[in-house]
């Protein structure tokens, strides 16, 4: 999950996602929109293409039938069962979402809300001293070679202009703006 599309209405609104489903530890349950339980009905290990094994919980519904909310929860099933016959089903790697709900929590912790604005900050402005301070606007020798000294060299003379304005400007040991107010 995206951390900017889990703040969306469109994420927030979808019935039919397990983050907007109540879960009970004590059962291995999920608690639909309609009031239904989604038991645990097995647990399987996955492998990726790269070698990396997961274990997954199958969560299905015991009655879908009668559902009025049925047409917002299922979606991007391609099955060739009509609707009717269709009942909820979630696939969950609990170790996975244990990590999510880790990294949730330290992106929006205090630093880490100082961290991602600091450095949403200082990408930009070193492409922009690069282009604007410096007249850099293409590579004048040809090769990757070439462009990778390039790159190199203005890299470095950013960072020195960048320490030389901060000895300056007395702030040498400070590494990070501090945030005032973000939510």
């Amino acid at each position: 999950m995206s951390y900017e599309k889990s703040k969306t209405r469109k994420w927030k609104n979808d019935i039919g996602r397990s983050e907007n489903m109540k879960y009970l530890p004590d059962e291995d349950a999920y608690i639909c929109a309609n009031g239904r339980r989604l038991k645990a009905e097995r647990t399987y290990r996955q492998a990726t293409k790269s070698g990396y094994k997961s274990e997954k919980t199958c969560y299905a519904c015991e009655d879908c039938a009668s559902c009025p909310m049925k047409e917002n929860c299922i979606h991007g099933n391609n099955s060739k069962k009509p609707m009717e016959e269709l009942t909820k089903c979630l696939t969950v790697a609990k170790k996975f979402q244990r990590q999510r709900q880790e990294d949730l929590a330290r992106i929006t912790s205090e630093e880490g809300i100082e961290l991602r604005v600091n450095r949403s900050i200082q990408a930009e402005g070193a492409f922009a001293d690069i282009k604007a301070d410096m007249n850099f606007r293409r590579f004048l020798g040809k090769g990757a070679w070439n462009a990778l000294v390039a790159v190199m060299l203005l890299a470095m003379a950013h960072n020195i202009q960048k320490l030389h304005h901060k000895i300056q400007n007395g702030t040498a040991d400070r590494h990070r703006i501090p945030v005032k107010m973000a939510t």
